[in-house]
């Protein structure tokens, strides 16, 4: 994947590695998640702070001004890497990535290994790229944000994971055929650069940097520092017209006038007649309040990535 800019090494001596104990892969793993993190990065001749805890925002907040640490490691699935993101994006302080979720998107677009000794490997590596952070009403995200379908169907994988025990997948899937049970579509108007177009679809994304919708490379992004966001908004009347769009899309068969695709956006405001709206970020859902005020920010966050010329990913 291309990360040119802000290229630098970085010496990695010591860390503070802040981990989500719900990271997925750590849900269930025999013996303390802490001591194995702690000796992979031993193991590579760095001293690792190693913190488990739920209350992320707080514990990445301090760790972005601790002294005595030369990067910070967010250990766990997307919402911990969008968490630590979210404290570091703008600092000069670097972040390092331990894929322990169950999809670890923006580990996998950055070409970051999943497996725990390799990644403890890149960070103490220190290869450093300026990758692109996004935010909306002010609050950052990496990957994409919703509104629409996808927080409904976060909220009900949720609450199935929470109280019937599902593992994440199993769940997003009863939930799916779920929120298609009940299909509904959000009056909504998107201004861009002062031109406004009103739009009534099931389901508005928003995507830092761009988004590839083929079956290959489905829901991967090329890069990550391309400077802008890309917008998906399907034009669909019914769930069946939604299912096939979407078949018609992984293979390459759908038409402009089935859905809006705009790339290289800057700035963008979502307008709705609800004074509040469920919106998605990095897999997490929050509550906010109309009109949503989307913008890229580019060069943002100091990404910890493998070498370019190895073969890491």
């Amino acid at each position: 994947m291309r990360l040119p800019h802000g290229a630098g090494l970085t010496a990695i001596r010591k860390v503070r590695a802040i981990v989500n104990p719900g990271g997925g892969s750590l849900a269930g793993a025999s013996g303390d998640p802490a001591d194995r993190i702690a000796r992979a990065f031993a193991d590579q001749g760095v001293e690792a702070d190693v913190r488990t805890t739920s209350d992320l925002a707080a514990a990445f907040a301090e760790a972005a001004t601790a002294e005595g640490i030369d990067a910070v490691v967010a250990g766990g699935g997307d919402g911990t890497v969008s968490a630590a993101a979210g404290a570091l994006a703008g600092t000069r302080r670097p972040l390092g990535v331990l894929p322990l979720g169950t999809l670890n998107h923006l580990a996998r677009d950055a070409g970051i290994p999943l497996d725990l000794d390799r990644a403890a490997a890149t960070i103490a590596a220190g290869h450093v790229r300026a990758i692109d952070a996004a935010e909306v009403n002010g609050r950052l995200f990496v990957n994409n944000s919703a509104v629409g379908l996808y927080p409904r169907l976060v909220r009900d994988r949720e609450a199935q994971q929470e109280e019937l025990g599902r593992g994440k997948r199993l769940a997003m899937l009863a939930a799916s055929l779920r929120a298609l049970r009940h299909f509904g579509r959000h009056r909504l108007t998107i201004r861009i650069g002062g031109r406004a177009a009103p739009v009534k679809t099931p389901l508005l994304f928003v995507g830092n940097n761009s988004y590839e919708t083929g079956l290959i490379r489905l829901g991967r992004r090329a890069a990550l520092d391309e400077g802008g966001l890309c917008l998906f908004a399907p034009l669909v009347r019914s769930r069946l017209h939604f299912l096939g769009l979407g078949l018609r899309s992984v293979i390459g068969l759908s038409k402009q006038r089935d859905f809006i695709g705009l790339f290289g956006i800057g700035e963008l405001v979502v307008e709705s007649p609800r004074p509040l709206l469920s919106v998605a970020l990095d897999g997490e859902v929050a509550r906010m309040e109309t009109p949503l005020r989307y913008r890229i920010r580019p060069a943002a966050l100091k990404l910890i990535v493998p070498d370019p010329g190895s073969d890491a990913g």
